[in-house]
């Protein structure tokens, strides 16, 4: 009689008082980089899982719910982005979902670990679909923080997909990366970050929006609900220039949307207005 194999669980232990647990039905690799640990897990639901750390990342199942409302947003809200920065976003989701806006003619995607990305091509392809062959991307393996400071290039969409602020990630929550950011954004320009789940982690959202507020016409934040981002929904930082692209009509937001021909699994021009809709929790972390 053979014996029951027993079955796998891999805790996330971000919080200090709250775990999210994912079976694991076979581990497909287990590795370290220069900076950190990496492994990517098969789930019967979500399928194969990336964690850095042992912290979640990005997942087969449910990483088009992120990687499409910190792209299209912003770059709907703009209306007429050309280049496009992403910081963060190795595993090459945030790039395919900029590419697939045909009106953007550039976009350059700032990776610190390259480990990451030949990592995600081999394990993950299905979240790059092809991005890191096109044309009109510009991969650089470099500091987000470094490139941000010296660079003098000018981006109509600036998107920080940066880790949590711990580890490598944490240089990416401070005011002087915000305010060379917005040093590099055009008139209209807009910065979209991620500020984790702000029921747990409040403190981060509002040291954003303590800094964009200093250094923008217009700060704030939206939300999204991802699963595997446990404890409720996401918030998105919101950075610009200009009053306008928030202010965008949603019936604008449809002609665009209708124009750029996207297929999109979360986002819809509706979804993108009510994103903005803050519930009262949310709302008193503004500064």
């Amino acid at each position: 009689m053979s014996e029951t194999k027993p079955e796998t669980w891999v805790t996330e232990r971000l919080h200090d008082h709250y775990a999210q647990s994912l079976r694991a039905d076979a581990v497909l690799s287990d590795s370290m980089t220069e900076h950190q640990r990496l492994k990517v897990l098969q789930n019967g639901t979500f399928g194969r899982i990336l964690t850095l750390d042992d912290v979640v990342q990005t997942t087969e199942g449910d990483n088009f719910i992120y990687h499409e409302m910190m792209t299209h947003v912003p770059i709907l809200a703009h209306g007429a982005a050309k280049r496009v920065l992403i910081i963060g976003g190795g595993d090459g989701g945030m790039a395919r979902e900029a590419l697939h806006h045909a009106s953007v003619d550039h976009v350059t995607m700032v990776e610190i670990d390259a480990g990451v990305v030949d990592f995600s091509k081999e394990y993950l392809p299905m979240l790059s679909q092809g991005a890191f062959d096109d044309r009109r991307l510009n991969l650089v393996i470099a500091d987000g923080a470094a490139f941000m400071r010296e660079t003098d290039e000018k981006f109509d969409v600036i998107i920080v997909d940066s880790t949590d602020p711990i580890g490598p990630g944490e240089v990416l929550f401070t005011d002087t990366f915000y305010g060379h950011a917005a040093r590099a954004l055009t008139a209209k320009g807009i910065i979209a970050t991620q500020n984790g789940v702000p029921f747990m982690q409040g403190d981060e959202l509002t040291g954003t929006l303590r800094a964009f507020q200093a250094l923008f016409t217009d700060a704030s934040c939206y939300l999204a609900t991802i699963p595997t981002y446990a404890g409720g929904p996401m918030a998105f930082g919101w950075g610009s220039h200009s009053p306008e692209p928030r202010a965008v009509a949603l019936d604008v937001l449809q002609a665009r949307f209708a124009e750029a021909g996207l297929v999109t699994e979360y986002y819809t021009p509706e979804v993108h207005k009510a994103a903005f809709a803050l519930p009262g929790y949310v709302k008193k972390l503004f500064p």
